[in-house]
């Protein structure tokens, strides 16, 4: 797999991967998600391709205390060959490299097979509770 960063030719191509792997939810427009990266720190969404064609991506961010990564997602077909884990070390890369000293995410309680990726890959929980206020609507 080879990574680039994405571009706006992607979207669909994204979004239908995101969709199959069941990172879509109704009260997260994906179009609008994308809109709102490519003006923040555009050079920090990534896709990979093999065999020609998009098969993972990921949405990494910096705010100048913690390194965040959303929107990690690989093809299902594709799932198993190490792209996933691929993803996550160019991410912690590319933080590394901006001074970044800690990197963050969030997994969905019931997402138990991208909950045992990242255990396996060495992430573990914070023991922290996430927060969170809807700002803008997307619906």
């Amino acid at each position: 797999m080879q990574l680039r960063a994405f571009g706006r030719d992607d979207t669909e191509t994204v979004v239908a991967l995101w969709r199959a792997c069941g990172l879509v939810v109704p009260w997260n427009d994906p179009y609008r998600d994308i809109e709102r990266k490519l003006a923040e720190q555009p050079e920090l969404f990534l896709v990979g391709e093999s065999g020609g064609r998009v098969v993972a991506s990921v949405m990494i961010g910096y705010d100048g205390h913690r390194g965040w990564m959303n929107y990690l997602a690989v093809d299902p077909t594709e799932q198993g060959r190490g792209h996933g884990r691929t993803l996550v070390l160019e991410a912690e890369r590319m933080l590394t490299a901006r001074g970044c000293p800690k990197l963050n995410l969030q997994v969905r309680g019931t997402n138990t097979a991208a909950l045992g990726f990242y255990e396996a890959i060495g992430y573990a929980p914070d023991h922290a509770v996430s927060l969170g206020k809807r700002l803008i609507a997307d619906d």
